[in-house]
């Protein structure tokens, strides 16, 4: 019996990045360091004091994690929130889908500019979202011109850009933050601007946050993740801060009780040691300007990056490298331009069998 799939869906393959059993696993920018002794016990008494009452629904509106969350963006990034401003969701590709369930959807176009992360043209895809990709200058900075052009053109509900950029790396000045959310202001209709900041916690020393411009912007959302400085992949806890306004827009798209009391628990524990767990991202940070440095000396073309990973080339067949670095039990991730790879940044011990292997297979 055939199935009424939609059309658009019909043959694909669904997103995800290779899973393999190998020593040296350096291809979705986790945090390589796994939650201390103290994190999980904190976490085990947490979760064991929720299970008490797991016959009951969750607080659908998380309104301790809320304030868990003001409290960690105000010693962050300095600026502050209130709880009506901090919406959650399980990772932030729930974030972003309930975005898109709000503000886009059929006869509406999201737009972002290329190579950027994977996963925004299939928001729009499962929205019926009109999808529009524009494009990067050769540096992967934002071409401003162009993508005012754009913006005009295309008229987005929601335009998507991620600061740092996955896969570049590449973070965005708050000018052109600015600059994208006074055009959003002219589109007819209304338009969204979402600054994606996964990866924020490991942008350099003087790198800005688009949380700064929140007071300003009421047509902007800043979304976070717990995945990755917190060392929290598995929890799925993902986050944005904007006007209250956006936010209720949310809360009327998402699932009913959608943050279970488990993933609140594991959250809420783990921000309670956000300090413990920021002192990690120091060293990656460092382990990540070494690696960057290494490679340049060796010839290698680098991408300035203020994330936890490098994207570096430039390769006549790229698979090949990323096939031979694999037979010596490292894997990495094939994404991005033609030519390109990107390696998220490891331990020590990870980021010594990278070179290692990159070395023989390179012939560096």
């Amino acid at each position: 019996m055939e199935l009424p799939i939609r059309p658009e869906l019909a043959d694909l393959e669904p997103y995800g990045a290779p899973q393999l059993d190998v020593p040296v696993l350096l291809n979705v920018n986790e945090n390589p360091y796994p939650p201390s002794d103290a994190v999980v016990a904190e976490i085990v008494s947490a979760v064991a004091e929720a299970a008490r009452g797991l016959n009951r629904y969750p607080d659908r509106d998380f309104a301790a994690l809320r304030g868990d969350l003001v409290a960690y963006l105000g010693a962050e990034s300095g600026v502050q929130l209130t709880p009506e401003q901090i919406w959650a969701a399980n990772g932030s590709n729930e974030v972003m889908l309930h975005l898109l369930q709000a503000f886009g959807g059929p006869g509406r176009t999201a737009l972002s500019f290329a190579p950027t992360y994977s996963m925004y043209p299939e928001y729009a895809r499962d929205t019926m979202t009109v999808w529009v990709n524009g494009r990067r200058r050769e540096d992967f900075g934002l071409d401003v011109e162009h993508v005012l052009a754009t913006i005009a053109e295309h008229r987005p509900s929601v335009v998507l850009l991620a600061s740092p950029n996955n896969p570049t790396g590449t973070a965005l000045p708050l000018e052109t933050v600015r600059t994208v959310l006074d055009a959003a202001r002219q589109v007819p209709g209304g338009c969204v601007v979402v600054v994606d900041e996964a990866y924020a916690e490991f942008r350099r020393s003087g790198t800005p946050s688009a949380l700064e411009l929140l007071a300003e912007h009421p047509h902007l959302a800043v979304s976070r993740t717990m995945s990755k400085a917190f060392g929290m992949a598995g929890a799925r806890l993902g986050y944005l801060a904007a006007a209250p306004a956006l936010v209720d827009a949310l809360r009327v798209v998402r699932l009913p009780y959608h943050l279970s009391a488990v993933t609140q628990a594991v959250a809420r524990a783990a921000l309670a040691h956000a300090e413990e767990l920021m002192a990690q991202v120091d060293g990656l940070r460092l382990e990540r300007d070494a690696l960057v440095e290494w490679m340049r000396a060796r010839g290698l073309t680098v991408a300035e990056s203020d994330a936890n990973f490098v994207l570096f080339g430039l390769f006549d067949d790229r698979h090949a490298i990323w096939q031979g670095l694999l037979d010596r039990g490292v894997l990495i991730r094939e994404v991005g331009p033609a030519g390109w790879l990107r390696v998220s940044v490891g331990t020590p011990e990870e980021t010594t069998a990278f070179r290692d292997a990159l070395v023989e297979v390179a012939g560096l």
